[in-house]
Parts: C-alpha cells; sequence; structure tokens
C-alpha cells in the first residue's frame, strides 16, 4: 500500500463506470429521507389549509400521521431487521397495535380510561413546524452529499483506489485477486434505498475494508463483478 497527494479527483458523477465502479459508504441518517418528505408535504398541505382558512392554522390529523411516519423512520433508523421474517412480525405488531387504538377509540366502552386518552389526543403543528424540520434535514442531507465526495472508493480492473480528504489524498490497493463480500443485514434500508454492506479483501491486505450502506448494492455488485470478470463474492440475503 502506498499513499500520496494525487491530481484533484473527479466526483463519482464524472466518470464512466465501465472503466471504474465507485463504492460510497453513507451515514444512516440518509434513511430519514421519508420523514423529509412528509415534513415537506405536511407543511404544504398546513400552509394551503391556512391560506383558505384563517382560523385553521394547525390539522391534528396530519400531525398525527407525520408523528407515525417520524416513529416508523426512528424504528428502522436505530434497530436492524435482518430477515423477512423479522420484517413481516414487524408489521404485524403495528397493525396489531393501530388496529387496537381504532378499536378502542370507536368503542369507548370497551377500555373507558384509554379511550379518553385517544379522544385526548390532537397533535398540532403550523406550516413553519413542518418546513423547520424539512429544512434541517435537507441541510443535513447537503452535509453528508459533500462529504461521500471527500472520502469513497474507486475499483478499477488492476487496482482499488480509496480517495480521501480535501486535498484528495489516494491509497492504492491491487484489484485483480480481490475478494468482495455482500451483505444485506436490514430488509428496511434495503427496501429504501437497496443498501447493504460491502467487505472488500485485498490481496495484499491483512485487515479487510468494511463499507457500511453502499447504496444499489446489488448493481455496485454486479458492475465490480463485470469489470474484474473472475472476481469472488459471497453473497448473504434475507430469507
Amino acid at each position: 500500500m502506498s499513499e500520496g497527494s494525487s491530481a484533484p479527483a473527479a466526483t463519482p458523477a464524472n466518470h464512466d463506470e465501465s472503466k471504474s465502479v465507485f463504492l460510497v459508504s453513507h451515514p444512516k441518517i440518509i434513511f430519514m429521507y421519508p420523514t423529509l418528505i412528509a415534513a415537506l408535504v405536511a407543511g404544504v398541505y398546513s400552509a394551503i389549509a391556512h391560506d383558505v382558512d384563517q382560523n385553521r392554522s394547525d390539522t391534528p390529523i396530519v400531525a398525527a400521521i407525520f408523528l407515525a411516519i417520524f416513529a416508523l423512520n426512528l424504528v428502522v433508523f436505530a434497530f436492524d431487521f435482518p430477515r423477512t421474517t423479522s420484517l413481516t412480525l414487524f408489521f404485524f405488531v403495528a397493525v396489531l397495535v393501530l388496529g387496537s387504538l381504532l378499536l378502542f377509540r370507536m368503542n369507548e366502552q370497551i377500555v373507558p380510561f384509554l379511550s379518553r386518552l385517544l379522544n385526548e389526543f390532537q397533535p398540532r403543528a403550523n406550516a413553519t413546524f413542518y418546513f423547520s424540520i424539512a429544512a434541517v434535514l435537507g441541510l443535513i442531507f447537503m452535509a453528508v452529499a459533500l462529504y461521500v465526495r471527500l472520502d469513497y472508493w474507486e475499483v478499477t480492473a488492476n487496482e482499488l483506489l480509496h480517495h480521501h480528504g480535501v486535498l484528495s489524498d489516494l491509497e492504492r490497493f491491487s484489484a485483480p485477486q480481490l475478494k468482495v463480500d455482500k451483505e444485506i443485514n436490514d430488509v428496511f434500508e434495503y427496501l429504501l434505498l437497496g443498501s447493504g454492506r460491502m467487505i472488500l479483501h485485498p490481496s495484499n491486505e491483512p485487515r479487510a475494508i468494511v463499507l457500511d450502506n453502499v447504496l444499489f448494492i446489488n448493481k455496485k455488485e454486479e458492475a465490480v463483478t463485470k469489470l474484474l470478470g473472475a472476481l469472488q463474492v459471497k453473497i448473504q440475503l434475507p430469507s
């Protein structure tokens, strides 16, 4: 392995993947994009509702839907669902809980205390709140987009290159005998962005290179396999 300074590195978008494949490890915050979308939609709806009726500046139903999406997004962010069975169990529990809450709210005689509590649950937020959430997440995503352009891996037919740093420092590894393991450890993350973990094993390095949250990992693995030809690939898929 050798280190040194290279010429200004072009970003992955400026390269032809027929000659090189770019692998980027992303932080888990990228999986919060459903909350960003929900905040934008809720903000637009609340702003329109306020323009139509000046006395109605908040909508509890919209706020409740936003909170539900936010809560589900946090579950994806916090926990791993390595198998489809765990995903099925999660949806079963979620449907069971939501169905029970709806039943208790519509039939107050079943559990009167819980029914009164649900009737009093009236979350409220205005358009400014939703747009603020969207702005914060948007700024974080922009920072992530900048960060990943300063730290990424490039696979060519002969070399594995690690581009990193503001001055585009470069590390070189031998690629012809490169071994790659692909793992999909979270079904939710795979459904959201086709994400997975890629483990690179250069022939001349004792330690493996682990890249978490590689987006659209199946396409990346296929591109690397096509580029290197005799690449050995071990695939772990959810069962």
